[in-house]
């Protein structure tokens, strides 16, 4: 089959989450002898075109605004959907499969697929189907306990307080008048399809994200190498990352450190993340809580950097006090043979199985994510054993293979 992936950030200039799972999916099709083009967006005009991108085939398509119109380019941009329509007619695809496409390709895109006589299908990847920015007024602030059958309903006041002054009140119609063009609509977890639902949004199958275990292996000697470049020897690592906002979670392990190194003094928290925006209110808190000598931040990590890490740490956490709709962290140091203390809040709870291959806390409880990552730093025999557990599941529940094999059954379903 000619199957067309688009996502509006991608290799080498945005290292997102989403651009690696595109990636990774496109290789894994390819390898199954699909033809496959990749359309992604740049805002750099010399950047447009075709070109290769370790053996993919991608093509970019410029695109360039304020943020502040996001609302309404989102849904229809000038700029792109011209040049999107002429790649459709060109490369005439049997799939079109968007992921990302809510910033500078638009959704009116999947409209121009439809019309393009493909099959169309989107991935959610977050809840901007419903939801402006990170969504988290479903958590109730005061319960520190697992809370249970949680309402995902956004109201337009959600909305509102969310976006402000980039607030569009007809932003969600016109997102569920073009889900109409789409054949099938996959989210990342479970927890994603139950707020789909609760707003409205239906025709949704789960497909988790993926990787590929044997990547996450790294040797004694790089591990070794590593600590010593981040000054890491002799200490008990905790490993948190991604693109840092309150949603995260970084005051809550912040704080939970100050409480850790009082139990275990050699604990250092590793933080893979920009040193930018969120990051001036994590260096306050740091300060505040004198943590400086047990935050250790890098930068972001790119690739082989990245493996190393997580093959050098004790356990990871995701912390995040939003829906957090699947979190690729929680797989990647699964397939590292690490353990997690994750969120209960999204898609965490589907990937670690607690007291399994993890635990999984209310971050707001501080006290309770503390223990957790003391219980396994304090106990290596039992971080081991959760770490082969979660290893074995990414074997088998989230292997780039089984999630081909299940998006390519829906493709031919279809």
């Amino acid at each position: 089959m000619k199957i067309i992936l688009m996502t509006d950030a991608f290799p080498p200039r945005y290292q997102t989450s989403v651009g690696s799972i595109v990636i990774n999916s496109a290789r894994q099709l390819k390898t199954q002898g699909h033809q496959i083009l990749i359309i992604t967006a740049t805002d750099n005009k010399k950047e447009a075109g075709r070109a290769n991108y370790k053996d993919l085939d991608v093509w970019r398509v410029y695109a360039d605004f304020s943020p502040r119109l996001r609302s309404y380019l989102g849904l229809y941009n000038p700029q792109s959907v011209g040049a999107v329509k002429k790649i459709f007619q060109e490369f005439s695809p049997d799939i079109i499969h968007a992921h990302l496409i809510h910033y500078w390709l638009s959704y009116h895109c999947l409209k121009l697929a439809k019309a393009a006589g493909a099959k169309v299908f989107l991935t959610s990847h977050d809840v901007n189907l419903f939801h402006f920015d990170k969504f988290d007024s479903f958590i109730d602030k005061k319960n520190l306990n697992i809370p249970e059958n949680l309402n995902y309903r956004v109201s337009w006041r959600d909305e509102f307080r969310a976006a402000k002054k980039r607030y569009n009140p007809f932003r969600r119609i016109i997102i569920k008048y073009y889900l109409k063009s789409v054949n099938k609509i996959f989210s990342v977890s479970d927890a994603l399809k139950k707020a789909l639902a609760d707003n409205g949004i239906f025709n949704v199958a789960t497909v988790y994200n993926a990787v590929d275990a044997s990547a996450y292996q790294s040797g004694l000697e790089e591990v070794n190498d590593f600590k010593k470049k981040y000054n890491l020897a002799d200490k008990k690592i905790i490993f948190f990352g991604g693109r840092m906002s309150r949603y995260k979670g970084g005051e809550q392990i912040l704080s939970a450190l100050a409480l850790i190194i009082r139990e275990v003094p050699n604990a250092v928290l590793l933080i893979a993340a920009q040193k930018s925006g969120y990051w001036g209110k994590m260096e306050k808190i740091i300060k505040k809580l004198n943590l400086a000598e047990h935050v250790i931040c890098p930068g972001w990590l790119l690739d082989d950097d990245m493996v190393i890490a997580y093959n050098s740490i004790d356990v990871c956490v995701t912390p995040s006090i939003c829906l957090d709709t699947f979190n690729l962290f929680n797989i990647e140091a699964m397939a590292a043979k690490k353990p997690v203390v994750g969120t209960c809040f999204g898609g965490t709870p589907e990937v670690v199985i607690n007291g399994t291959t993890g635990y999984i806390v209310n971050p707001l409880n501080i006290k309770m994510l503390a223990e957790k990552i003391i219980e396994l730093l304090a106990d290596p025999q039992k971080a081991e054993g959760f770490g082969e557990a979660g290893y074995q599941r990414v074997l088998d529940r989230f292997s780039l293979e089984n999630q081909a094999n299940k998006i390519l059954d829906f493709y031919q379903k279809y």
